[in-house]
């Protein structure tokens, strides 16, 4: 949006320079021409323009968006390009020879470029419109004085240079027409994309929107493999039946922010918040490598980052909330699913539904984290350990097949069935305090 508005300020610039531009030819007009040739139609025009352009500014038509003030002040130019016209077709005594100048020339097409500027191509049919529609009138009437006067025919006085500097001026209308048309289109495309690009940040690493972006919002899903984190406030649903708006506000909203600048930091995707879960993806729309490894070093982060917000929160006299994290690595089948009036990005497959069931297993167990095997066999690389509780062939609600597990172990676990691993039992994190 910013891109926007630095457009359209300097659109306002360029405005203001035309603006100036023909009133100096109108009053170069008026001071050039003899006191007894100085037509009232010329000084109304003048006059007229001066007004208009103090109204402009006044008003601020392209800065406040709003549309009537910019048609009023449209309207107001056509007059004053009639206005001179007029100065120089019908004003004077009937001559056989036309009576356009340069003056008038320029005038109606610097104002014709002029309204070309302003970003609206309904603006330029109705500019143009008034303007031809005088003209071509003031074509038929001083026709018609030729004729009655016997100067010549009206065939003859119709149909000549007069009705040819009409025309153009039409085909210079068209063409202003379509750039400003293009122009529309494009500027609200930028919105949209802006728009969109905003939304998307609040989900997405930002070194995987420009990639979304071109994808564009039809994208369909697609089957690959990816890490799959869980987290949720455990005892939530008992805290929020005694808390005050406010406070639930306040605590959801410190939380999500906390959890989603983790995932983003680690250049992971917040698929979707479900009340007080959060539920992110490593891999997928942009795949690497090292999937596994990120979203790992996400969670153990996030355990020392809840931590420091659940203290935190003590401290201030709130309540003490911890967190589940459950991690699983396998296919995904992830993209945006269309929903009618509602449209959604979003992570489906068996791989979704272990990573909550891991997640829900942290509070049985009594740790903040649980991951399983599997992740742990995709990793690429170590660095200091961290100690984990082994639980093998677990079985989990909803699924037949049991699952190795992992479990954190921290000085304040109290894990129940869990017993420790030994060499090649530890998984490795990369970890920065």
């Amino acid at each position: 949006m910013s891109e926007v508005l630095r457009v359209a300020n300097s659109t306002i610039g360029r405005l203001v320079s035309l603006r100036l531009v023909v009133f100096t030819i109108l009053l170069g007009d008026l001071v050039f021409q003899e006191p007894a040739e100085v037509q009232l139609s010329s000084v109304l025009a003048a006059l007229g323009y001066v007004l208009t352009g103090i109204a402009f500014l006044l008003l601020g038509d392209m800065r406040s968006g709003s549309r009537q003030p910019a048609i009023h002040l449209t309207v107001v130019d056509a007059a004053v390009t009639l206005l001179v016209l007029y100065s120089h077709l019908l004003s004077g005594p009937i001559a056989e020879s036309h009576g356009m100048t340069t003056t008038s020339l320029v005038v109606a097409f610097i104002l014709l470029n002029n309204v070309g500027l302003a970003n609206d191509s309904r603006l330029v049919v109705v500019f143009s419109s008034i303007v031809f529609i005088g003209w071509i009138s003031m074509l038929v009437a001083m026709a018609l004085r030729h004729q009655i006067s016997g100067a010549d025919s009206f065939v003859s006085s119709f149909f000549n240079r007069d009705l040819g500097l009409a025309l153009c001026f039409v085909l210079a209308s068209a063409v202003l027409f379509a750039i400003a048309r293009n122009r529309d289109a494009a500027v609200l495309k930028a919105i949209r994309s802006d728009a969109r690009r905003k939304n998307l940040s609040r989900f997405f690493s930002p070194t995987i929107l420009d990639d979304l972006q071109e994808a564009g919002p039809g994208q369909v899903l697609q089957r690959r493999k990816a890490a799959v984190m869980f987290v949720d406030l455990r005892n939530f649903t008992t805290f929020a039946e005694d808390a005050d708006v406010e406070e639930l506000t306040c605590v959801l909203s410190n939380y999500r922010s906390l959890v989603s600048e983790v995932v983003l930091r680690h250049g992971g995707t917040v698929d979707k918040y479900i009340g007080d879960g959060v539920m992110a993806l490593f891999g997928h729309p942009a795949c690497h490598h090292d999937d596994a490894d990120r979203a790992l070093e996400c969670a153990l982060d996030l355990v020392d980052a809840l931590a420091d917000w659940t203290g935190h929160c003590l401290s201030q006299g709130g309540s003490s909330l911890r967190a589940g994290i459950g991690l699983h690595y396998g296919v995904v089948a992830a993209g945006v699913l269309e929903g009618g009036c509602h449209s959604e990005y979003t992570a489906i497959g068996d791989t979704v539904n272990v990573a909550q069931r891991l997640e829900a297993y942290t509070k049985s167990v009594g740790s903040p984290l649980a991951i399983s095997r599997d992740l742990a066999a995709n990793l690429t690389r170590t660095s200091s350990p961290a100690s984990w509780i082994d639980n093998p062939s677990v079985r989990l609600p909803g699924r037949r097949m049991p699952l190795d597990v992992l479990v954190l172990r921290t000085g304040e676990d109290d894990f129940e069935g869990g017993r420790p691993t030994a060499g090649d039992d530890m998984v490795s994190r990369s970890h920065s305090v």
